[in-house]
């Protein structure tokens, strides 16, 4: 598949909720009640990334969740894509792009949202065929000021910014013409996680949904 062939998919991954989940899991035991609890809240894109042991045996327990499209997050190498494929993800994340990275997604077929923080780094993907990225990391690099710059030279692109993103900035991005979706982690904290507060996630999950997108609101 080619890059083009990645938007469509990616722009319906993002058009699911206004905020993905961006979930650290450390333990697989967890990984489907919290699939289940973001589901019910209204977060149904999930991006478990490759930070842990447990990362591809979750993905594959959270893809048996109805409604849920589970992704990986933290691609950095070919190996990565093709196991995050094998476990059942359905789209991919990354903090930035390689040409290694970018070929082996495009031959696994893999949807990808690959990394950007530049507008260098933003026209070579979009050279590529890429229409739809990752702004990472979002506040380091400038916050929601740096992205509405891009958007002026750059209206072409389609972004998911992550990194620092939390419920006191979401809304400044999702306002952005150029925003489709953020990223963040605050909708699963690691402490109800390991509590086991699965009703609490899916309350802030709801809240996160709620969310209003492109200035609406």
């Amino acid at each position: 598949m080619t890059a083009a062939g990645f938007e469509q998919p990616l722009e319906a991954i993002c058009a699911r909720a206004p905020v993905i989940p961006v979930l650290v899991v450390e333990e697989v035991a967890v990984a489907r009640p919290l699939a289940e609890a973001l589901v019910r809240g209204g977060l149904t894109a999930l991006e478990v990334t490759l930070r842990t042991p447990a990362a591809l045996e979750a993905i594959a327990e959270m893809a048996l969740v109805a409604g849920a499209a589970v992704g990986a997050g933290t691609l950095l190498s070919p190996a990565d894509v093709r196991a995050a494929k094998a476990a059942g993800a359905v789209f991919g994340v990354s903090p930035g792009a390689t040409p290694a990275l970018l070929e082996a997604a495009e031959a696994e077929g893999i949807p990808l949202l690959p990394g950007a923080a530049t507008a260098s780094e933003a026209m070579a993907l979009m050279e590529r065929g890429y229409r739809l990225l990752k702004f990472f990391p979002a506040e380091p690099a400038g916050g929601a000021a740096a992205l509405a710059a891009l958007g002026g030279p750059l209206p072409q692109l389609g972004f998911c910014p992550t990194g620092g993103i939390g419920p006191g900035n979401a809304a400044a991005y999702l306002r952005l013409p150029n925003v489709r979706c953020v990223g963040g982690s605050w909708v699963a904290p690691r402490a109800m996680v390991a509590a086991g507060d699965w009703d609490g996630i899916a309350r802030l999950a709801a809240e996160a949904a709620a969310l209003p997108r492109g200035g609406a609101g």
